[in-house]
C-alpha cells in the first residue's frame, strides 16, 4: 500500500505539518458520501480533491468503486431523472444539469429510455401546479407562463396545448 503526503495548512494560511494519505481513508470517505445518495463520478472526485490533494490516488479509489459496483453514473443518472421529474423539471433542463455533472450523453439516453417519462403528462402537472386551470388573460400573461415553462425545461410543444 503505497501513502502519499499532503501538507496541512494551518489558520494563517502557512503549511506546519505533513500528514500521510491513506489511500484506505479516501475509500472510506468516498464510500460515506455515497452512503448518502448517490453521486456521479465527476462529483466525488471533485468533493475528495477539496479533502484529499492527490489525484492519482483519488483516480484508483474512483476506479476500485466503480469495479465493486458502489459507484455508478449510469445508477446516478436514474436517480437524478427521477428526483428532477418529481421537482417538475423537464427533459431539457434535466439533460443540461447532467451534463453538468459529468454523465456522457448515452448514460442520459439511456437513463430517459428506461424510465420513458410522458413529458405531456408532467408538462401540464407542472403548469397545474403553478397557475391552476385558469387560462392566461392576456398576451403578457401566456408569456410569463411560457418562460416559466421553458426555464423548467420544458419544450413548446410539451405545454402549448395549455394555454387554450
Amino acid at each position: 500500500m503505497s501513502e502519499r503526503w499532503q501538507q496541512d495548512e494551518d489558520s494563517d494560511g502557512e503549511f506546519d505539518q505533513l500528514t500521510a494519505i491513506n489511500p484506505n481513508d479516501i475509500r472510506i470517505a468516498a464510500m460515506d458520501l455515497l452512503a448518502r445518495r448517490e453521486h456521479s463520478r465527476r462529483e466525488l472526485k471533485q468533493k475528495l480533491l477539496k479533502r484529499f490533494k492527490a489525484d492519482d490516488l483519488i483516480e484508483t479509489q474512483l476506479d476500485r468503486l466503480i469495479e465493486d459496483n458502489l459507484q455508478s453514473d449510469a445508477r446516478y443518472a436514474e436517480s437524478f431523472l427521477r428526483q428532477r421529474m418529481n421537482r417538475g423539471h423537464g427533459p431539457m433542463r434535466i439533460r443540461q444539469e447532467m451534463r453538468q455533472k459529468g454523465i456522457s450523453d448515452s448514460e442520459i439516453a439511456l437513463a430517459m429510455e428506461e424510465e420513458a417519462p410522458d413529458w405531456f403528462a408532467l408538462a401540464e402537472a407542472t403548469y397545474q401546479r403553478k397557475f391552476g386551470a385558469l387560462p392566461p388573460e392576456d398576451i403578457k400573461e401566456k408569456a410569463k407562463r411560457s418562460r416559466f415553462m421553458q426555464y423548467r425545461g420544458y419544450a413548446l410543444d410539451h405545454y402549448q396545448h395549455l394555454f387554450d
